[in-house]
């Protein structure tokens, strides 16, 4: 069966919170797809100008001092909140604003591509939560790409470095400290199987937070001087953050900064300003805390991977904020060598975006380059839990899926009914690390009904997670002595609340699109036939679509391939007859087969320890 979807160009985007970029696989190679006026990178920032036109990049970043109520950067940040941000007298959800940010992107792959779909790999920090995947996935969708992949950032640096040191075989650790959030992951490169072993992070650390420690930092001088804070002036407040990621900046090359800014705000009708010199010793004083909190970061995730600093071959420095020097100094402390520098920080993920998109099309299938990812978070049900070792209280954490479990995985756990006579049990489903719920991050629940009524005994209950490739979690519970199962999917492509809530969010950014296009001709998709195309269903199980499954079936194959020689004859027969069975049913397109024997590999190549 052919599938029409096949043929679409596929791109790879980092949503930076500082700065994007779309890139695609040319010649074998990915290549950053250029702006226009020839930028690779564009700054992250929406102006709706006083005409009603949207204008993202350097220009409205440049408008950001002068009409700081038109324009918003940062938007990062604040995806999956549900608390509109207003501009130019406007309230837009932090995916809307982004689907601006990506429709610019998406018009220069247009100018490459020329008309029709387009479908894009967009990156995440690895610890983004359910919410913010789905309104980085929605946000995607309302810039009219096609959606199906997000992918950790880390994991999409690594794919990047990896392409290019095919035979490099070793235990790489990629430091990733962006414009608003950090992460690191420890991946290992063998043989052309790309591996994370290990992911943490913080998704409110990164470059924002140093230029806030300057703006602070200048506030209170003017503040000493003058008795004005300004930033209590929405205008004062935007010049000076703009100076302060000047300063930064500067700072990486220079041991000192003057700073002189006559007229920051007013008092008394007279101009308040502020002539200082910042050194680099201040600017490091300010984020030194912050800094050794990534430090603290690298310790857990070597812990998470069994590993020490000297089991590390190279450190992969990405993201614009690396380039400050004290950074580089406290990698070098920690591992005894210097990290890598052929890496270019503010490319790598958007390149790493294409390879991963390039491995999904096809178009490097010959690179022998195969990846594998971890679960960021653990995931599992809230139970009763013992308490101060006395008595049982609800709302204790049972995880189910340990965080960094290398995925896709299946895994099953056995809990009991805890009151005599029970017939039903809510199912309620968190992510997060900590021993009760209340302190982790709620994914959702549902009710199994039609238990007996066993006043003897408690009834066993099986609560089954599976989780794949594209961040997609499928809950089964059964009662095990009726064989009565339910069935969830609490992560789906994008589980909004309804088809009616993305067309208002598309009406509105259509207003916004059809004001700024009004001079220009621009083919755009037909949006019938796209809101036709997506899944607002949250209840159907949308790991059974042909795309899902086949790009899932095939990486694994492929990984199983890779390892098989090295395994016992025993093991290498049995996993042989599971690979026929897989291709088989690829080429007969049995949904059902497919699924079956993806759990069934899995679940051999769990059990041989790769």
């Amino acid at each position: 069966m052919s599938n029409s979807h096949d043929f679409r160009p596929i791109v790879g985007i980092d949503l930076g919170t500082t700065n994007s970029a779309v890139a695609y696989i040319h010649n074998g190679k990915p290549e950053i797809i250029s702006s226009p006026n020839g930028k690779k990178i564009i700054p992250s920032v929406v102006l709706i100008d006083l005409k009603g036109k949207v204008i993202v990049g350097e220009d409205a970043r440049s408008a950001l001092v002068a009409m700081p109520d038109r324009t918003v950067g940062a938007v990062k940040r604040q995806m999956g909140s549900d608390q509109p941000i207003p501009i130019a007298g406007q309230a837009l959800l932090p995916q809307e604003i982004s689907a601006l940010i990506l429709k610019e992107l998406k018009s220069y792959v247009d100018t490459l591509y020329g008309k029709g779909e387009k479908e894009a790999v967009i990156t995440v920090p690895a610890y983004f939560t359910d919410e913010q995947r789905r309104a980085t996935k929605e946000a995607g969708e309302l810039a009219g790409f096609v959606v199906e992949r997000i992918i950790n950032e880390p994991t999409a640096a690594a794919l990047a470095f990896g392409l290019n040191h095919m035979n490099e075989d070793g235990v790489y650790l990629v430091y990733d400290l962006g414009g608003g959030t950090f992460d690191v992951s420890v991946v290992e490169l063998m043989s052309g199987l790309l591996e994370v072993k290990a992911s943490t992070g913080n998704r409110q650390l990164g470059g924002e937070d140093f230029d806030w420690k300057i703006v602070d930092f200048l506030a209170e001088k003017i503040m000493a001087d003058s008795g004005v804070d300004p930033r209590e002036d929405i205008r004062a407040k935007a010049l000076l953050k703009e100076e302060a990621e000047k300063v930064k900046i500067a700072l990486s090359e220079s041991v000192s900064v003057p700073i002189d800014l006559p007229l920051v705000t007013v008092k008394d009708n007279k101009p308040v300003g502020i002539s200082t010199v910042m050194s680099r010793e201040q600017f490091v004083g300010l984020i030194a805390p912050m800094l050794q909190e990534t430090m603290e970061s690298i310790r857990k995730v070597l812990n998470d991977a069994s590993l020490s600093p000297k089991d590390i071959d190279e450190v992969l420095l990405v993201g614009g904020s690396t380039r400050i020097p004290q950074v580089v100094e406290l990698i070098s402390e920690m591992f005894g060598k210097e990290a890598r520098t052929d890496v270019n920080p503010d490319e790598a993920v958007a390149l790493g975006a294409a390879v991963q998109a390039g491995l999904k099309s096809g178009a490097l299938s010959e690179s022998g380059l195969v990846a594998t990812d971890v679960a960021p978070f653990s995931m599992g049900v809230a139970v009763l839990k013992e308490w101060k070792g006395i008595t049982e209280r609800p709302g204790g954490f049972a995880p189910i899926i340990p965080r960094n479990t290398t995925i896709p995985v299946t895994r099953t756990e056995k809990f009991y009914t805890s009151a005599p006579g029970q017939t039903e049990v809510a199912i309620e489903i968190f992510q997060g690390e900590h021993e009760w719920v209340k302190y982790n991050h709620r994914l959702g629940e549902f009710l199994l009904e039609g238990i007996p009524q066993n006043f003897e005994k408690q009834e066993e209950i099986e609560v089954t997670f599976r989780y794949n490739l594209n961040g997609i979690l499928e809950v089964s519970a059964k009662c095990v002595s009726t064989g009565k199962e339910m069935t969830v999917v609490v992560q789906d492509a994008l589980q909004r609340d309804s088809k009616e809530a993305f067309q208002e969010s598309f009406g509105q950014l259509e207003k916004l699109w059809g004001e700024s296009d009004a001079d220009e001709t621009v083919d755009e998709p037909d949006w019938e036939e796209v809101l036709d195309e997506i899944d607002f269903d949250e209840d159907e199980d949308e790991e059974l679509t042909p795309t899902v499954l086949h790009e899932e079936a095939i990486q694994l194959r492929n990984r199983t391939l890779k390892v098989l020689n090295n395994l016992d004859a025993s093991d290498q027969n049995s996993l042989r007859h599971l690979l026929e069975e897989l291709n088989a049913a690829i080429a007969e397109n049995d949904l059902t087969q497919l699924r079956k024997l993806i759990d069934e590999i899995t679940d051999a190549l769990i059990d041989v320890e790769l």
